[in-house]
């Protein structure tokens, strides 16, 4: 993977230095404002722009997604349910949008404030196996609030034309080799959830779930996390390093250890 970002980058690099253009790397613009953006002639972009009017003008925001193969339905649920809980270490180790509209926004990322503002976004409801959420989709489409799974602005989704579970929360980082390390990271965390059979999906899962975000996306790693089945709290830093050390063995298996 680190090969071939390296080859596209040189040739970006090559082609806009020839259009006298630069190129650079960040979750949001430093200093545009939404108010000169144009909507791109695309069909889906212009029903997008009707439906939520200035929101689409100030989502110039740019992320990372990445893409985790599954087995079957039943193992995407439960992968995106259980990635849930690892959802601030990622906004953390990512984070690279403090500047909004040429401000100091005091966040760590402020990307992740312009996707609240969509009302589909957070986290998909809880939901415990292919079967209940296609039952799912299926209301909320007799409903006409969504016609495909791109209308769900979640932080995590299910990806049924790739088969995938798709993590959409990371800012585009700025360097080169960290879009390599949270694949691995994520990699490794489905490699633990998909062999162990993880089946623990509950809505107190939830409960802290966007005051955690918050957490992360305001603080960084400095950030404090709520365990609400614990009834305790930690530091975003320590639980991410605990969590770290808990997957030697998972590295081993997929070779990832120069990673971890």
């Amino acid at each position: 993977m680190l090969d071939e970002i390296l080859a596209i980058r040189a040739l970006l690099v090559s082609s806009a230095q020839k259009l006298n253009l630069g190129l650079a790397g960040g979750g949001s613009h430093p200093f545009q404002h939404w108010s000169e953006q144009q909507i791109y002639p695309k069909e889906r972009y212009q029903l997008v722009s009707e439906l939520y009017g200035y929101l689409a003008k100030q989502f110039t925001v740019y992320g990372q997604h990445i893409h985790i193969g599954c087995p079957d339905g039943d193992a995407a649920v439960r992968l995106t349910h259980y990635l849930a809980r690892y959802i601030p270490h990622f906004i953390a180790l990512s984070a690279s949008s403090p500047f909004y509209q040429g401000v100091d926004t005091a966040f760590q990322t402020s990307r992740l404030t312009s996707v609240n503002a969509f009302p589909l976004s957070g986290c998909m409801p809880v939901v415990t196996d292919w079967a209940a959420f296609n039952g799912y989709f299926e209301r909320m489409e007799s409903l006409g609030i969504v016609a495909s799974m791109k209308d769900f602005y979640w932080d995590i989704r299910p990806k049924p034309e790739y088969g995938t579970v798709e993590i959409r929360i990371c800012d585009t980082p700025l360097d080169i080799v960290t879009p390599t390390l949270l694949a691995a990271y994520a990699q490794m965390l489905a490699h633990r959830c998909l062999e162990d059979g993880w089946h623990d999906i509950q809505a107190a899962h939830y409960h802290t779930y966007n005051y955690n975000r918050f957490q992360a996306c305001r603080f960084g790693f400095d950030g404090v996390l709520v365990d609400g089945a614990a009834g305790q709290q930690i530091g975003l830093q320590e639980d991410l390093l605990s969590t770290l050390n808990a997957l030697q063995p998972q590295a081993r298996a997929l070779n990832c250890e120069k990673e971890l």
